[in-house]
């Protein structure tokens, strides 16, 4: 589409000198996310204050210009790529954090913090934010909210919805409101917080988040369990979430991805049916007890090796076979297609036997590992040529109908997005659909928001 005149000297008032561009090369550099999707935007907008989000989309309503909210673009369902073209909004300039305050565990900032700084900035203060994906150093505040990211520490702590207390935001008809609490209980009215969280910039555009912070644990210790096949793994997964020391980390890995960490990485990666790497955290004094606790849950039928870190470079050690994952993957499949089903915990050993299946059938190499105290897996796809891409789509759609039968859903943690609309009625009935489709419009009736994304 192309911009009509009077809307592009409307954001010229509104985004003076460099808070507005419309040069090729910055529009290509917000053109894309890492689905490796891309679109062009007609231009893009840097506020700095919310009162600038107000008259952006108040501009944009009136001319029915497509608006798409945008943290650092890590995102990897295409949620943030321009698809209509219309004015892109990159909130890195947004990035204050506007007050910590330890008395009442929160802290209020805006939508460009990145989540790393904010977790150095919580740091002296004896503080976190527990969400943490593994884009952290990178990503932001406000694209955690956007897609409900969250990361390995969820299985204790949550992710950014029970995290969350507060936000300011604008709605697509232009007008800005607050919802939530300062508070940790809160029962008035609809949880409007909630709902926008995770919803990809489809309702409205988040200014400021009140973030609900935990207190630093002062010890952790990690252990590393190798198993004789990925279904005692996972049996052992039901275990260890069935007894009250809950893990803040419980991660799978399956022998596929094993044995290509172990080929990428070196000998330092155990070579075994699969792993699960867990973590503990809590006080010093009681930390031994409670390892010995997930220790017993952990061993049991299948077990081939439990290792518990003593040092902090043992630690590091342990952890060396999960960070040499991605390289690895990347190295055989460009185009490797990731998925981040999630199941519930007990019906984790079906949908592990499942993909195994599925790899078999369409002769894909997939790979499995993620977040297995959720029931969380990222399911990779590593298709080398068009004759393996083409057998990759058909067996994705299996997939999802394999989750769907698990009791399972779409998503975890990175959202819809472009790729996965067309799955939704799969994991969401025409009557929920429908609700969801009225929301959107409550919120945004032009439909200017993000338009093309989330909803079938």
């Amino acid at each position: 589409m192309h911009m009509p005149n009077e809307l592009f000297t409307c954001l010229r008032e509104i985004f003076p000198d460099a808070a507005l561009a419309t040069g090729e090369a910055e529009r290509i550099a917000y053109s894309y996310d890492n689905s490796r999707r891309h679109a062009l935007p007609d231009a893009v907008v840097f506020p700095r204050e919310h009162a600038q989000v107000e008259s952006l989309l108040q501009a944009c309503r009136k001319h029915h210009v497509p608006v798409i909210a945008r943290g650092r673009g890590s995102n990897t369902t295409g949620a943030t790529v321009p698809v209509h073209g219309g004015v892109v909004v990159s909130f890195e300039r947004m990035n204050r954090i506007v007050r910590i305050d330890p008395d009442n565990r929160l802290a209020i900032v805006e939508p460009g913090v990145l989540n790393g700084d904010l977790q150095k900035a919580l740091a002296p203060h004896g503080f976190f934010w527990p969400p943490d994906p593994s884009s952290a150093p990178w990503c932001t505040i406000g694209g955690n909210l956007a897609c409900n990211s969250a990361g390995p520490r969820t299985v204790k702590y949550g992710s950014p919805r029970e995290n969350t207390l507060g936000l300011r935001a604008v709605a697509g008809h232009g007008e800005g409101f607050r919802c939530g609490t300062y508070t940790s209980k809160g029962a008035t009215g609809y949880d409007l917080t909630r709902l926008l969280i995770g919803s990809e910039g489809t309702l409205a555009l988040i200014t400021e988040a009140t973030l609900k912070l935990t207190p630093k644990p002062s010890a952790i210790r990690t252990l590393r369990a190798t198993y004789r096949d990925v279904e005692s793994a996972a049996r052992a997964v039901s275990r260890i979430m069935a007894q009250p020391v809950t893990p803040c980390a419980l991660e799978f890995i399956d022998d596929v991805a094993l044995r290509l960490a172990h080929d990428h990485g070196g000998d330092h990666v155990p070579l075994a049916g699969a792993m699960l790497m867990i973590e503990v955290d809590g006080e010093s004094e009681t930390l031994p007890s409670a390892v010995e606790a997930v220790s017993r849950a952990a061993r049991g039928d299948g077990l081939e090796q439990l290792r518990v870190a003593e040092t902090g470079a043992e630690t590091q050690s342990l952890w060396a076979a999960r960070k040499a994952l991605s390289p690895a993957q990347r190295t055989i499949s460009p185009n490797k297609i990731n998925e981040d089903v999630v199941v519930p915990v007990s019906r984790l050993p079906e949908l592990v036997g499942g993909i195994k299946q599925l790899s078999a059938k369409h002769g894909v190499l997939i790979v499995s590992f993620g977040h297995a105290g959720n029931g969380n897996l990222h399911v990779n796809l590593l298709p080398r040529d068009e004759a393996e891409r083409t057998r990759a789509h058909a067996c994705l759609a299996e997939l999802f109908a394999l989750v769907i039968a698990l009791d399972g859903t779409l998503s975890g943690e990175h959202g819809i997005g472009l790729v996965k609309r067309e799955f939704m009625p799969l994991a969401v009935s025409p009557n929920a659909l429908g609700l969801m489709r009225n929301i959107k419009t409550a919120f945004d009736p032009e439909g200017i928001l993000n338009p093309g994304k989330l909803l079938p």
